[in-house]
């Protein structure tokens, strides 16, 4: 096998420097929340990597460690952070007891994604005593220095410090710095190996220098030297660890030996959400019980993952999700196709040797995954016989690693299907048992059989009755069959959910059709929705009004309640989304959707508490008003909005709130819609009116429209730094796109306006 090797740059030969066996370390999770899909994509790269290598006769020696020495400092956890872990705190429970909850829930996504178990899962806090055993070599050899109970590694003392990453001079490697400076450091760029304990701090250690705990790379260079020894064949982790992770690893880890530690690194790149990088800080993170939550199979990710080159990056939409879980039930469908197959001629063991030496050579080509899978498929649809094909799949599988032999559909275990034979053999009585159970059921199978050579609208009719008694019958050279239909297969029939925006016809250029349109983004928090919902169409008495809500993935009933108002409601419509799409995204299925002469985009946190529909449509008669509510921002330098100054009296304003945000239909049709970069919700506001602005509109606020606000929730429940770290991520993609248009601004068309008395942040405040 040849596989990428991040620090030469090019491919490398797997060449164990073991005969017959090969070392692999993998970089494991930090078990103080749940891994995303994300870090699992890495770690399905490993196993097919382990599980490639295994297929052709090689003895794989698997270590992968677990982080629970808790890197996070003890003022993020006192300034609410990380909500999981502080409400964990809370509730009395320890650190350890902590890092044990999310090692378990790591080990069951393993688990359920059929990665292969480690042979050693080695924790952080069982190897302190190790770590401390190579600093201070390191400190012997002069590459590592103290200072005030804090040990760091210096940087200069190793020549080869930047060759994996390319950052070889100062500027690239402080780019990588992720803390504030350091003043006890000799340079900034120098990386720390044990820390001073901070006050409060439970999880520390005594050391020679003083109580403290390790840094946040050398738990690696002493797990992997211990457990596989100072030199060994592949080092995997994600794109995200080359630097300063695994930089710093090679600094420590050859330091302390003398020589190269790794043969091999291997990286893969990243999981993108929506086109967007897959991590907490930009919610859009998902987890496996994610995906079980909308009953998609774990394996359906795994499936989705071999579509790319690890090294590529992947785009993760649920709708390429569900192609993928598709893709996976036509090819459990062919499995179950074969299992109950008759047995036919057999195939030249020459082909059989054709087939498995092309897919040897799909995995030796830089574990080409895309290209192993489209040579299984080519093999099914080849015409080799079926029970030979089924074995033939079964073996494959052994690196695909899909379970096909433990589908939902046959209620198999991995341990029956160790042979092609043997998994024919269990599918079929797999099936008789089916029939057996229902005798009716097999009754009717038999009729549609016989049906099927001529009398078609009774076999149709009969196709139609196993559907909705939840089976499905597949025509076959053989006869008829029926299998119960999956989870999966039940809950796209029961309860249909767009993926995304473009999934949502647009009905914009059709003419209107109602008054006004109520919209409203559900993200949870039902009893906010109950109160917003209820105060718009209590004040819309008299008004043809509809409300179009987005279920925007909610898990807290608030979609089921949206569902029977719908039923009683015929003013309803909702539209579920199979995850939390984005805030623009969201709002673009309303845009899309409405039907309103005037669209009143609300908040789900506000409550409308008066006669707000006629103070709107007042002041939309105006032609050249392009967006009204309540709550307006100010701005003379694009920089600073403010809302003081905007709420002192009905007028011109540069941006509304998105609170509450109402137009007319068609203006938004020549607008056009949001920008679907926006996945959070601050600043979403401010980009789409001055897109109203561009078009000539004027924006206007009128502070005594009757409307109250609510602790938006949301919001409340983030932390200071990512509540910081998403307004101003969306602050800039709004200054990218309207940076230097003074020229849109209020106060450039009146000379009494200017930027003096316009101050703060953009609009980073939040009612109660």
């Amino acid at each position: 096998m040849k596989i990428y090797n991040t620090l030469t740059h090019g491919l490398s030969e797997v060449a164990p420097l073991k005969p017959g066996t090969v070392g692999i370390y993998t970089c494991g999770p930090t078990v103080y929340r749940d891994a995303h899909l994300g870090n699992f994509r890495s770690y399905l790269m490993t196993d097919w990597i382990r599980r490639a290598l295994e297929f052709q006769g090689l003895d794989v020696y698997h270590v992968k460690n677990i982080t629970d020495v808790g890197h996070m400092r003890q003022e993020m956890l006192d300034r609410g952070e990380d909500k999981v872990i502080a409400a964990a705190l809370a509730e009395g429970k320890t650190p350890e007891e902590i890092a044990r909850h999310y090692t378990e829930r790591f080990l069951s996504d393993e688990r359920k994604l059929n990665i292969e178990p480690a042979h050693v899962y080695p924790r952080a806090t069982d190897h302190v005593a190790d770590m401390i055993v190579v600093i201070e070599r390191l400190i012997e050899k002069g590459v590592a220095y103290e200072a005030k109970g804090n040990v760091y590694f210096d940087v200069d003392g190793f020549p080869s410090y930047g060759l994996l990453s390319g950052n070889v001079d100062e500027q690239g490697l402080l780019e990588g710095v992720r803390v504030d400076a350091d003043r006890l450091k000799r340079r900034q760029r120098d990386f720390a190996l044990w820390k001073a304990a901070e006050p409060g701090r439970e999880l520390r250690w005594d050391s020679p220098w003083g109580e403290g705990f390790p840094g946040w790379h050398i738990e690696c260079s002493a797990m992997s030297i211990k457990y596989l020894g100072e030199r060994f064949d592949i080092h995997t982790g994600g794109a995200d660890n080359v630097f300063p992770h695994h930089e710093d690893e090679i600094a420590q880890s050859d330091s302390f030996t003398g020589g190269p530690v790794v043969n091999t690194w291997v990286h893969g790149q990243h999981l993108l959400a929506d086109g967007v990088k897959m991590a907490k800080s930009a919610r859009n993170s998902f987890t496996v019980s994610d995906l079980e939550v909308k009953h998609v199979d774990p394996l359906a990710f795994r499936y989705l993952c071999m579509t790319a080159r690890y090294r590529t990056r992947l785009n993760f939409t649920f709708t390429s999700l569900k192609a993928a879980q598709r893709a996976l039930q036509r090819l459990r469908n062919r499995v179950w196709e074969w299992g109950s197959s008759p047995n036919g001629p057999e195939a030249a063991e020459e082909s059989r040797t054709q087939w498995e030496a092309r897919f040897i050579e799909r995995l030796n080509d830089n574990l080409d995954m895309p290209g192993a899978l489209a040579l299984t498929w080519e093999m099914a649809g080849s015409g080799l016989p079926g029970r030979i094909k089924l074995e033939m799949l079964c073996r494959f599988d052994r690196v695909l690693g899909l379970g096909l032999g433990s589908s939902p559909d046959t209620g198999a275990a991995p341990s029956e299907i160790s042979a092609g034979v043997k998994k024919r053999d269990l599918l079929r009585e797999k099936a008789r048992q089916h029939l057996a159970e229902l005798p009716e059921l097999g009754s009717s199978v038999a009729r549609r059989a016989q049906a099927a050579r001529g009398a078609y609208r009774e076999a149709d009719a009969l196709r139609d009755a196993f559907r909705t008694q939840g089976y499905v019958i597949q025509d076959t050279p053989a006869g008829a069959r029926a299998r119960p239909k999956s989870r999966w297969e039940r809950r796209q029939e029961s309860h249909p959910e767009v993926s995304s925006s473009a999934d949502v016809l647009s009905l914009l250029s059709q003419p209107d059709a109602v008054d006004v349109t109520i919209g409203v983004v559900a993200n949870g928090y039902l009893e906010d929705v109950e109160r917003c919902i209820g105060s718009a169409l209590r004040w819309a008495d008299g008004r043809r009004a509809e409300v179009v809500a987005v279920d925007n993935g909610a898990v807290d009933g608030t979609g089921a309640w949206l569902d029977d108002m719908a039923a009683e409601d015929d003013r309803f419509r909702v539209i579920h989304a199979d995850h939390r799409l984005g805030e623009a995204a969201a709002r673009n299925i309303v845009l899309k959707q409405g039907r309103g002469c005037t669209v009143l985009m609300l908040d789900t946190s506000v409550e409308i508490r008066g006669d707000l529909y006629g103070p709107i449509d007042e002041l939309l008669d105006d032609e050249g008003v392009g967006v009204v509510g309540p709550f307006g921002l100010r701005t003379g330098d694009l920089r600073h909005f403010h809302e003081d100054e905007a709420q002192a009296a009905k007028g011109d304003v540069d941006a509304i709130q998105s609170y509450c945000f109402a137009f007319r239909r068609k203006a938004a049709a020549g607008v056009g819609l949001m920008r679907e970069t926006f996945r959070f919700y601050r600043n979403l506001d401010l980009d789409y009116s001055f897109h109203f602005k561009d078009k000539g509109y004027r924006i206007v606020a009128d502070p005594g429209l009757p409307v109250r606000r609510h602790t938006h929730r949301a919001w409340a429940e983030l932390g200071e730094a990512e509540r910081d770290e998403l307004s101003r991520n969306n602050f800039r993609r709004f200054l990218r796109r309207w940076g230097g248009r003074e020229d849109l601004l209020v106060a450039s068309r009146d000379p009494h306006e200017g930027s003096d008395h316009l101050h703060g942040l953009p609009h980073t405040t939040a009612p109660d």
